[in-house]
């Protein structure tokens, strides 16, 4: 066994993804070391998801799978929002747990092992308020592929959804400053970043906790814009009810800021959206859409909705249904409702049964797939640039990338199938013709 090396697993979100690249960042400082292989490894860290059931139950199965298998000597730390949410039943249940370390103190992990070692800690959780958000003068080590990575600008939620468990999790609202995001962009462009995609769990509310005029969306696009290097900037999780023109306006005339929006919708029935306390009737959600393509034509708008939620009747699934149908986004996550202990919505009444839901989920499913095959089948002939990120997963005799409009990891890709016998290499911006589509991905040639 290998002395001051981890072997890390990130589970749930980008965001979450984050903190672990902070961690690691931070134990690399010390002198810990990466190691792949969990068996040779001093220090075993789980950063876990507990947003729905099966994320939590993917959490648990991968606490048990390194506990089941831990050798004497190795320190097996459980952080993230299982460890926020559950801490206490953690502790009094899996004695195989080293360390518990919650949302707002993985950056103090470096003291929690050292001090377990060295047996002066006098506590195994360590799970408070959380309050930190990490910045430019952080460490981190950027685990995405060097030509990609994610920018948290801000941590926490205020915006108390019904279904939601992320202020319970991850705390009030906390954004960073422009001029700290901005040289955080920096530092990462010039270790080979090209693609930066801007997180949180509320982007439209970011600022409104500092000085809004020196630190405002707009502020923040408009710096983004100008930093040197970088090739592309995607937004995600904003909200429709605070998209102003003026955010909209600066997104079609820039540089840099792609022409993609990650903007959750959840539901177009107005009385579900009511029950969900989302400030946003079904006929507004509309009209940022319109207002989107109106001044942006040739925007990507990717969002997520719920199936099932508490007392969502026939009528009101068909109106999201139709809702759907009418918006033709060209990416759409559907989520099917998970009942969350600690939520307003778990108390709501009446239930959906599973079965209800699972159809919901997959006529929703059904709908949006015939609208990508349509929006994707338009795309035919066109030419792209395209993000080259390697030989395909399937064969290396094709390569797969991404154009402005497919986020990493969720939205498909591009599959070149005639690089016209050039070699490409990962992080290559390349011009490419496409021939073919399927159902979510598309396929082209090398122009």
């Amino acid at each position: 066994m290998q002395e001051k090396s981890v072997h890390f697993v990130s589970l749930g979100c980008s965001k979450n993804l984050v903190d672990s690249q902070v961690m690691l960042g931070t134990l690399n400082q010390h002198g810990y070391s990466v190691n792949q292989d969990p068996t040779e490894s001093e220090v075993l860290i789980v950063n876990t998801c507990a947003f729905v059931e099966e994320a939590k139950k993917e959490s648990i199965k991968t606490i048990l799978d390194f506990g089941g298998g831990k050798k004497e000597g190795q320190i097996l730390v459980v952080s993230g929002c299982l460890s926020q949410r559950y801490s206490t039943e953690l502790e009094a249940e899996m004695p195989e747990i080293d360390l518990i370390v919650g949302t707002g103190e993985y950056n103090k992990i470096h003291q929690f092992l050292e001090g377990y070692k060295e047996n002066k800690l006098g506590q195994k959780s360590f799970v408070e308020l959380p309050k930190y958000i990490h910045t430019e003068m952080d460490p981190r080590m950027n685990t995405s592929p060097g030509y990609m990575a994610w920018l948290k600008v801000s941590e926490g939620c205020d915006r108390k959804c019904t279904f939601c468990i992320i202020p319970k999790l991850r705390g009030s609202l906390r954004s960073r400053s422009v001029e700290s995001l901005v040289t955080e962009a920096n530092n990462l462009v010039a270790q080979g970043v090209k693609e930066i995609n801007v997180i949180s769990q509320d982007l439209s509310s970011y600022g409104v906790d500092l000085d809004r005029d020196k630190n405002n969306l707009l502020s923040l696009l408009q710096a983004l814009d100008n930093v040197e290097g970088l090739k592309w900037v995607r937004l995600f999780y904003y909200y429709p009810d605070e998209l102003t023109d003026e955010v909209i306006a600066f997104m079609a005339q820039a540089k840099k800021i792609c022409s993609y929006l990650d903007m959750p919708v959840q539901h177009f029935s107005d009385s579900v959206l009511k029950r969900m306390n989302r400030k946003i009737t079904g006929e507004k959600i509309h009209e940022r859409i319109e207002r989107l393509r109106e001044l942006i034509p040739n925007i990507v708008i990717r969002t997520s909705v719920i199936v099932g939620f508490p007392g969502e009747t026939e009528e009101q699934f068909q109106t999201l249904l139709e809702g759907v149908k009418k918006a033709k986004f060209d990416h759409l996550g559907v989520f099917k409702y998970s009942d969350e202990e600690g939520t307003p919505a778990f108390k709501l009444e009446p239930k959906n049964d599973q079965a209800t839901i699972e159809r919901r989920f997959l006529a929703i499913y059904e709908a949006q797939e015939k609208i990508a095959e349509t929006r994707n089948t338009d795309l035919v002939g066109k030419e792209l640039e395209v993000l080259v990120e390697g030989a395909h997963d399937e064969t290396d005799l094709l390569y797969k990338g991404r154009f402005y409009g497919q986020a990493p990891d969720i939205d498909g890709c591009v599959v070149i199938n005639d690089t016209k016998d050039k070699p490409l290499k990962k992080g290559d911006f390349v011009k490419v013709k496409v021939t073919d589509r399927f159902s979510f991905d598309l396929v082209a040639e090398l122009v």
